[in-house]
């Protein structure tokens, strides 16, 4: 059955008009937490020249982005794959599939910390030297504000689960560091969120 998600038909076009920039002209980019598949549909017609291969860890997300691929799908858009980003190792699954950039869009802050750990991992195993790791979310970030929306949002992540919640940007940073990435671009999105571009060294 088909899901949707609000915030997904919002800020598609902010998103795209980051990627232009930073997606490769070829290859496979793997979505990481692809939730719904809204995203996946509408990218992978944004991009045709681009293979893009949806993954969740949830069966119903699946079987959610499945349903859109079927009514609506581009040739380009592979079907879903279970991926549970926590798990070590979990990028073999993919060494094949010559990914050329990663997406994970409302993952970090909606998940415990050892799934950014693992994304990270991943990233810095599978991805090749100059590759993009894309990022869409709310951050706390040093020097910054953050907007009381957002301190909202994340006391009620952290009441839903102690291990959710908006994470430091520069512990962010540290972790892509310690995977071989280095944060290349900070994009101030709509609704206070932020696009990050960490690439493989």
């Amino acid at each position: 059955m088909k899901q949707r998600a609000p915030a997904a038909s919002r800020n598609r076009e902010p998103l795209c008009a980051v990627l232009v920039d930073e997606l490769p002209d070829a290859g496979t980019v793997l979505e990481i937490a692809s939730g719904s598949g809204e995203h996946a549909l509408w990218f992978s017609a944004a991009f045709p020249y681009l293979r893009w291969q949806p993954t969740d860890l949830s069966a119903e997300a699946r079987e959610s982005i499945a349903a859109w691929r079927e009514a609506d799908g581009t040739p380009n858009l592979a079907g879903p794959e279970p991926l549970d980003a926590s798990a070590p190792g979990w990028g073999g699954a993919f060494a094949g599939q010559d990914i050329r950039a990663i997406v994970c869009i409302n993952m970090v802050h909606i998940s415990p910390w050892e799934a950014s750990e693992g994304l990270f991992a991943g990233a810095g195993r599978l991805l090749p030297q100059g590759a993009p790791l894309i990022l869409y979310g709310p951050y706390i970030e040093p020097d910054v504000a953050t907007a009381p929306s957002n301190l909202a949002f994340d006391e009620s992540l952290k009441q839903r689960d102690p291990r959710w919640g908006l994470r430091d940007l520069a512990t962010v940073d540290a972790l892509a560091l310690a995977n071989g990435m280095v944060r290349t671009r900070r994009v101030a999105m709509p609704a206070n969120n932020l696009t990050l571009v960490y690439r493989k060294q």
